[in-house]
């Protein structure tokens, strides 16, 4: 399905980053970031500018080319790794953020990647994402229509218990980012950091 999306000449999620990430990647500690699910590359070549040091992962070879062709034009360097998320391995304390943005997964493939996020950030690491709701269902304009790939902020929360959330709520923006994001939509955005420390013991 990604290799056909993205065959064509035009970038179908556009050539600009997601909105939510322009607006908020300064939270983000400066260093190394890996962008899941990158698909065409915008939001990594984005960060790429902004003087992180990002690697993108995506299942789709044909996304990742136009990615590479989208930093060459931008004068960027990224480091371009075509992997299925349900396989790929993220390492321990490597990464200073991770950003997914519309990352849509199984429940069962979205958890076990999730743990690994926990392990992979380093302490005082972030997490940044913006993801559709069960409620874009009934907006029709982009994210598909199953529910079960969709996340909420109790869901973020239940899946993700070993970050502290600086910002997660739900809200209805417009979205428009290329052919697929098209309007009105309904979406969760949250930024959690890993603690720099364990919690003492009561």
């Amino acid at each position: 399905m990604w290799n056909e999306r993205y065959s064509a000449k035009e970038y179908a999620y556009g050539t600009e980053p997601n909105t939510f990430l322009a607006d908020h990647f300064a939270q983000l500690p400066l260093g190394r970031v890996l962008s899941l699910a990158e698909g065409e590359g915008r939001n990594a070549v984005f960060l790429a500018q902004q003087g992180y040091v990002v690697t993108a992962v995506d299942g789709s070879q044909v996304g990742l080319d136009k990615g590479h062709a989208l930093a060459d034009t931008k004068g960027v360097k990224v480091e371009w790794i075509c992997a299925d998320l349900a396989d790929f391995e993220l390492g321990e304390n490597t990464w200073d953020a991770v950003v997914s943005i519309f990352c849509p997964l199984p429940p069962a493939i979205r958890q076990a990647l999730y743990r690994k996020v926990l392990t992979a950030l380093k302490p005082g690491g972030m997490f940044l994402l913006e993801a559709y709701t069960p409620e874009q269902i009934k907006y029709g304009t982009g994210g598909g229509k199953s529910v079960e790939l969709m996340q909420t902020a109790a869901s973020l929360r239940a899946e993700l218990p070993g970050l502290d959330f600086v910002h997660l709520v739900e809200l209805e923006r417009e979205v428009i980012e290329g052919t697929f994001h098209t309007g009105l939509g309904a979406v969760v955005q949250a930024i959690g950091v890993k603690p720099t420390s364990a919690a003492p013991a009561p």
